[in-house]
């Protein structure tokens, strides 16, 4: 299989891209819940579970990116047969979707009040802690750092996870229309194509 697209199917880098970035945000969501719902405040698994999502989030946007990247430089394949409305409406979905890998990470980064422990490599400092918050945020905006989080928290955890699972439903659901209603191959081409068995050799008859 190709490495870039071809007109007919995905090619092995934007199908790596596609679940690289697909599993960061499955990730991203399951650490939420299990800092929510399987952990206390103030202990150290809760910390762990904090950790994570923050890497997990700020990995999404270097996936995104190069997906964004790869898809703007790789001619997609051909539309599958449908009403221009339909195309237009997937087109629309996609374009969303790439909107929410940017915007859920910078979200939750803008309005963390921790540093961040990235996969315990490095640490990047909290939005509170950088210039860019001490010019804009303190000094254009006259905001607190709190009056600041507060709207932002909201954005992330009250709206982005609504348009998130909307969507990500959405997406699954459409994927899978195509594939068992539909019966084209909008899923299969965006998976590892298989390889056909090579037939048996031919038995000569005796």
């Amino acid at each position: 299989m190709s490495l870039r697209n071809t007109p007919y199917r995905y090619g092995r880098v934007a199908q790596a891209l596609h679940w690289t970035v697909a599993a960061l945000f499955l990730l991203a969501f399951v650490s939420v819940y299990v800092r929510q719902y399987l952990t206390t405040d103030d202990t150290t698994p809760n910390w762990v579970a904090l950790q994570a999502h923050l890497s997990l989030g700020l990995s999404v946007i270097l996936f995104a990116a190069l997906r964004l990247w790869w898809k703007l430089a790789n001619e997609a394949p051909a539309n599958p047969p449908g009403t221009w409305w339909e195309h237009l409406a997937a087109h629309a979905a996609h374009w969303t979707l790439y909107l929410l890998m940017f915007a859920m990470p910078i979200t939750g980064y803008l309005g963390t009040g921790v540093d961040t422990d990235f996969l315990g490599l490095f640490t990047i400092p909290k939005f509170e802690d950088t210039a860019i918050h001490a010019v804009v945020v303190q000094g254009w905006l006259g905001l607190t750092p709190e009056a600041f989080e507060e709207p932002v928290d909201w954005l992330h955890k009250q709206l982005g996870e609504v348009f998130v699972l909307l969507l990500v439903g959405l997406h699954v659901a459409a994927a899978l229309y195509h594939h068992y209603v539909r019966k084209d191959d909008v899923l299969t081409r965006m998976l590892p194509e298989r390889r056909e068995a090579a037939p048996a050799p031919a038995v000569a008859a005796e």
